[in-house]
């Protein structure tokens, strides 16, 4: 079956359903960011590859909406003969049917992946033109997906707390207290990796993130309700859960909700799906829309999650480091491809036998193909890689003490004097953030200009955010933080910084047709002492440790304190994986790491 035909298909499934349109989003029950194969549902209709995204389907037209990370790689994915390519924030589904839904029409979606927020915005721009959203109790896209993927069946584990830093025990007991002062009687978790987080387990049902499907309600004195497959526990998880937390099935969770009448249920109106508030006032409860308490105090990492993390960056940055090696001697001789660069450092890290995963989709990208910030790599869309190219790789591994991600570039042969004045432009907004400080409680907003005044300078910017809140083994985009400007989607970058929040750090540039850049570490906020100050300050550390191709960088363009920040940072690169390099990679890491200017 053809794109064509899924999209004809669709429209006759909703003829039968007696709809006169339909929206798609790539999310799951969950509004996860990553999701399973069964919930693939905007890749299996249009084919579009990317990691987030949405389409709406009328019987005349249909549109697909993605943001500017995927502005190159939406049209080659995607057939523009059927599809109309929308841009967000410029634009939103809302919006769209607004505008185009028939007079009088019925606009489907699916309860269980939508927001409450969103529905409300969808009604009211479809009222405007008389038409109605409608949920549906089936989801039409499923009807005529045939070889859909079942749900995992991976199993659930521990988490221990020597790696957590706090037990399940105690969690809960945080948001027992949470819940007293807010005055409500339970919450509901609906996110995978709160609930991962809050009962300290970890599970293999979303591919890169360690998370099991499952919900969860935890009462005001710390008990909880999971719901879960039965099937997906072992002996091990129940005893380690204990007699605190009741296991249900997860199939029972929809009805569940109708049991809180005359409760207070909180239940966070960015993570929680139509459906869980709508259950919940029908069955009679007061619905608070408050944000999920794990949110914030999973985002402030304790000392365990700290030490845990740079563990593992020091032995996925000498496995990076291993392979940029391989690309230096390897690539120029020909014969490689992007998909073959990705086998070859997936090997790297899983020599170091702690690998769980990696911790997205490797983007292994080459020439053109790097101008596309998240390109996913396909068997139809790998290419060689050829000199006089330059190559980017951003990467990321699942460790049981630590998720990483980490973006690097390197020439293919010789840089021309544009890619260098390109990247040195980048590398300087990548220090401008490095070595930041700002008074506690600055939002990231605030500071994303830093990253692009180099390139600014030149009349040149960069279509996404600067920097994202990451897990500890869980979620590689993690909030409430980001460093972004702050009209971006979301709102995240209004979120004030805090001591103990993990983000990462990764401007770029990215000329259509021809090359992309990004330099990315992960940075740790922490406080700043300073002589005479009269606030309380914050900074980054930066927890990251590989070199940073210097064929590509112009020395004349970096300033006396930007090429100090990058001598030191490439001798604290030495110091930190010297000891796991031996041989030719020990003296390849050596000259990288030599001092410049």
């Amino acid at each position: 079956m053809t794109y064509a035909d899924r999209l004809a298909a669709l429209r006759d499934q909703l003829s039968r359903q007696r709809l006169d349109g339909f929206v798609v989003p790539l999310t799951d029950e969950h509004m996860s960011e990553y999701v399973g194969g069964y919930a693939q549902r905007l890749g299996w209709l249009t084919g579009f590859q990317g990691s987030a995204g949405s389409a709406a389907v009328l019987a005349d037209r249909a549109a697909i909406f993605t943001d500017g990370r995927y502005t190159l790689q939406v049209r080659e994915q995607v057939d523009g003969a059927h599809w109309a390519y929308e841009p967000v924030p410029q634009t939103s589904v809302a919006a769209w049917l607004g505008t185009h839904a028939p007079e009088g029409g019925r606009i489907g979606y699916d309860p269980w992946l939508h927001t409450a927020a969103w529905v409300a915005e969808a009604s009211a721009a479809l009222a405007e033109r008389g038409a109605t959203l409608v949920a549906v109790e089936s989801n039409p896209v499923d009807a005529i997906w045939h070889d859909r993927p079942a749900p995992s069946d991976a199993m659930m584990a521990v988490q221990d707390d020597a790696l957590a830093g706090a037990s399940s025990s105690e969690k809960r007991a945080r948001i027992a207290d949470w819940l007293v002062e807010q005055r409500a009687d339970a919450v509901v978790l609906s996110a995978l990796d709160s609930i991962a987080w809050a009962l300290n387990v970890r599970g293999g049902d979303v591919a890169h993130t360690p998370v099991a499907l499952a919900y969860a309600i935890v009462d005001a004195d710390g008990t909880t309700d999971l719901f879960v497959a039965p099937e997906k526990l072992d002996d091990a998880v129940r005893q380690h859960l204990g007699n605190a937390v009741r296991v249900q099935d997860r199939q029972a969770f929809a009805g569940a909700l109708a049991g809180y009448a005359g409760k207070r249920i909180a239940a966070d109106p960015e993570r929680a799906v139509a459906a869980i508030t709508q259950g919940l006032e029908a069955g009679g409860a007061k619905v608070l829309a408050l944000r999920d308490p794990v949110v914030l105090a999973k985002a402030i990492k304790n000392p365990v999650e700290v030490a845990g993390h740079r563990a593992a960056s020091v032995r996925d940055g000498a496995a990076l480091a291993r392979f940029l090696r391989w690309v230096e001697t390897e690539c120029t001789k020909g014969g490689q491809t992007e998909l073959s660069a990705a086998a070859k450092l997936l090997e790297f890290r899983e020599a170091t036998g702690l690998l769980k995963d990696t911790s997205f989709d490797t983007i292994s990208a080459t020439g053109a193909h790097g101008a596309s910030p998240h390109y996913h790599c396909t068997e139809e869309s790998d290419a060689a890689i050829e000199v006089g190219q330059l190559f980017l790789i951003d990467s990321g591994g699942q460790y049981a003490d630590g998720t990483t991600d980490v973006t690097r570039v390197m020439p293919i042969g010789d840089p021309t004097p544009e890619m260098r004045d390109r990247f040195t432009r980048v590398l300087k907004g990548h220090i401008a953030i490095a070595t930041a400080v700002f008074p506690d409680g600055t939002m990231g907003g605030q500071i994303d200009a830093f990253a692009r005044r180099p390139l600014w300078e030149a009349g040149l910017d960069f279509a996404h955010g600067t920097g994202h809140g990451v897990g500890a083994y869980l979620s590689v985009h993690e909030g409430p933080q980001r460093i972004a400007a702050p009209n971006y989607p979301g709102g995240a970058a209004m979120e004030p910084l805090r001591a103990g929040m993990m983000l990462s750090n990764e401007p770029g540039y990215y000329k259509a047709g021809e090359y992309g850049i990004r330099i990315e570490n992960l940075v740790l906020i922490e406080p700043r002492d300073i002589a005479g100050a009269d606030r309380a300050m914050l900074g980054f550390e930066t927890l990251t440790f590989c070199p940073i191709e210097r064929s590509l960088i112009e020395p004349t363009l970096l300033t006396a304190p930007e090429l100090a920040w990058l001598n030191a940072y490439h001798a604290q690169v030495l110091d930190v994986l010297g000891p796991e390099m031996e041989g030719d990679d020990a003296a390849w890491l050596q000259a990288k790491c030599a001092p410049i200017g």
